[in-house]
This record gives C-alpha cells, structure tokens and sequence, in this order.
C-alpha cells in the first residue's frame, strides 16, 4: 500500500468533517514485534478553520476495555474534542485489537510488555515524523500504566515524551487472595481457557480485553510479583525519567484509589512531579469517579481546562488547591 511516512507503512483509511473537526484515520504497520500481522489506527483530531495552525501534539491512550470513543464521541464531546478545539493537535491512538485497530494473529497474547516496547514508540516517531515535534501523552487507566512501562523500561524517554499525564493510574492495589498462589493459578487456567474477557459481557467497557494482557497483571499483584517483564524493572526505571509528569485521581475512584497513584507517581525521577485529587476536597463540585473524572458534563467544566493549562505550562493554574500547602493527598509532590 502506499504509505504516508517514511518509517514503515502507514496508510490513511478515513478522512471525515465532526462538526467543525476534522478526523483523519491512519493504520500503522510499524513491523516491529515479533507478530508481523500488528497494525495499529491512529485518529488525529484538527479544527476546521481558514488559517488554523496546528499546535502542541498530544497524544491519547484509552484505558482497558475502551477504545477512541472514550475521548472523542461521534457528537464530538469529550477530551479529545475539547483539546482539539483549544489548538493542540490531538492523536488518539487504539490499542491492538480495539477500535479500529484489528486483532493481531496472537491476540490473545498481547500484553502491556508489548504496547511498552514496540507499539507506543511506533506511534511517538510516526507522530514526530509528521508533526516535527516531541509529544505530550495522556493516558486514563491501563492507557497510564502502559505509558509507565514504556517509560520505566526505557521505551519512551524525553525524545519521545514532552511530558506525561496519568489519570487513575496505579500498579500497587490488589486484592489478597491474588498473593495466594493456587488462586492465582486457578485464574490464570481459567483466562488461558476463555481466551480473554468480554467487555459487554462483564459490562465493563465497549472492548474486550486478551488473556495474555490480564495474566500479566496476575503476574504483578502475585505473591513475589513486580512491574515488569523479564530482566527489566519498570518500576526502578522510572526514576531515570525526567520529563514532567501529572497524576491525576479522583477522591470517589475505588478502582484505582488516590493513594495508590500517588505510589506510582512518586516513582518518577522527575523534579516536576504534579499530583491532583478531584474531589469536594479540593474545591471541586463532586467526588468523581475513575470514568467521570473524564466523562461527565462536570470533567467538562472543571478538568478539562486544568489539562489544556498543564499542557501549556506543565503546571496547573495557582488558584487550585493542588499547587498551595494543603495535605499531601491534595497538592503537588513537587511544584513547577
């Protein structure tokens, strides 16, 4: 096919008008894991406007059992929308085998070790290759974790992340009976048999998600498991990472609790380390949720500007509670 980069095929496989948006589809082919048959879309987001220049890039990894709509709805709301709307140039991408990206030969053996080492790089050089500039990254969930991985594995260093932003990511919160060994293996049997889990089915999210992604993360939570693959230790190579980076929780998330991302957070090397907490707490109007932190009409009111600020100053506005002396639970690790 004929490709649109110079780094491996990529071809563009939808071109509409949202609204006063433009959204352009691209499928990647990077060819750079050991399954060839990979291929990854790409959406970029742009305002249909005479003379728009496009501004920071920004990319946008969903979270699991998602796909690109967690960002970017048809009716056009959302983050996506939002940022694409403030000028930055938005690219969401769809990780192997949701959305528009179709399921690899070795589907249900993918893992986050997998997005870590070949698929996020493979997005950050195409995005740099047409864009001429490094990156920001956002990424909800298993979308932060992934970037994390990728980061603390040394995947995504400062030539291919601007900075990074988190929301409800964490690593260290499990449940007991995961330290059970015969627990453990017992769920790892039974995933190995079904292939994976439904995402309608379990009424958790739009996608499914492969066996292999939550063995892994049986592997984590296990009795003497770690953030990592085999001879790599995510967690200790993040705090070689410099670039600044913000996690973002919610005070009514019990998915992935506050506590348990503040963990995460104050595993970056950075010097820049940003920690909120959306909550009554803090001077928000609700508690939110792990999805309403960035899906309701209140993240639209109250989030989303502190993101486009962070974007732009890799540090959040001075009235929020977050950047004055306040609990920890509530402020900066560090400011900028």
């Amino acid at each position: 096919m004929q490709s649109s980069s110079e780094l491996f095929p990529v071809a563009l496989i939808s071109a509409e008008l949202r609204g006063d948006l433009t959204e352009d589809v691209y499928r990647l082919k990077p060819n750079n894991s050991p399954d060839q048959s990979v291929e990854l879309a790409l959406t970029r987001l742009g305002l249909l406007r005479a003379g728009t220049t496009r501004g920071l890039p920004v990319i946008l990894l969903h979270g699991s059992f998602s796909n690109r709509r967690f960002w970017f709805s048809p009716k056009g709301i959302g983050l996506g929308a939002y940022l694409a709307r403030a000028g930055f140039d938005v690219w969401i991408a769809e990780m192997r085998g949701h959305g528009l990206s179709p399921r690899n030969l070795t589907y249900a053996r993918n893992r986050v070790a997998d997005y870590a080492r070949y698929d996020l790089p493979a997005i950050a050089d195409f995005v740099i290759e047409q864009t001429g500039r490094v990156p920001h990254w956002l990424g909800h969930s298993l979308g932060g974790i992934s970037l994390a991985a990728a980061v603390g594995g040394g995947y995504l260093d400062d030539g291919r992340a601007a900075t990074l932003a988190l929301f409800g990511s964490q690593v260290s919160q499990s449940h007991w009976a995961l330290k059970i060994p015969p627990v453990e293996w017992v769920a790892r049997s039974l995933l190995k048999h079904f292939g994976g889990v439904s995402g309608t089915r379990s009424m958790r999210g739009p996608e499914d998600e492969p066996a292999g992604l939550l063995i892994e993360s049986l592997r984590w939570h296990g009795l003497f498991g770690r953030f990592g693959e085999k001879g790599r230790d995510w967690l200790a190579g993040l705090a070689e990472a410099h670039m600044p980076t913000l996690m973002v929780t919610a005070e009514g998330d019990r998915q992935d609790p506050p506590s348990a991302c503040q963990a995460l957070l104050e595993r970056f090397g950075s010097e820049n380390r940003v920690y909120l907490c959306l909550g009554p707490q803090s001077g928000f109007s609700t508690a939110f949720g792990h999805v309403q932190m960035l899906v309701s009409k209140a993240a639209q009111e109250e989030v989303y500007p502190l993101v486009s600020h962070w974007l732009q100053h890799q540090a959040l506005p001075a009235r929020q509670p977050s950047t004055v002396d306040t609990p920890l639970s509530q402020r900066s690790v560090s400011s900028s």
